[in-house]
């Protein structure tokens, strides 16, 4: 994945999931979060053009438009890029590590 791209734009609390036990969709999903909207959006922006040009498909980009929380969809990797009070709302990191009952 584009992870240096990321990091470049001073996403925080990037985190890796494991997700290929729990999902038949993805292998990984990497949660970070932006400081504003746009923010998120030259994020998910730059990963894209970034794995465009490393010659990875995307599957499909969501959230633009609001930036709120945008997904990047690699196949393999799904990227979760959002803000803070959306991130702690739906606690993705929490949800994908639970175990089943």
């Amino acid at each position: 994945m584009c992870d240096r791209q990321i990091e470049d734009l001073k996403a925080k609390d990037i985190v890796t999931l494991a997700v290929a036990e729990q999902s038949d969709m993805t292998d990984y999903m990497v949660v970070c979060s932006g400081t504003s909207k746009t923010h998120v959006k030259a994020i998910a922006e730059n990963v894209v053009l970034e794995c465009k040009r490393a010659g990875l498909s995307i599957i499909g980009v969501e959230g633009r438009e609001s930036s709120e929380w945008v997904l990047v969809d690699l196949g393999d990797v799904i990227l979760h890029v959002m803000q803070d009070k959306t991130r702690d709302f739906y606690e993705l990191e929490k949800l994908w590590s639970a175990k089943p009952a």
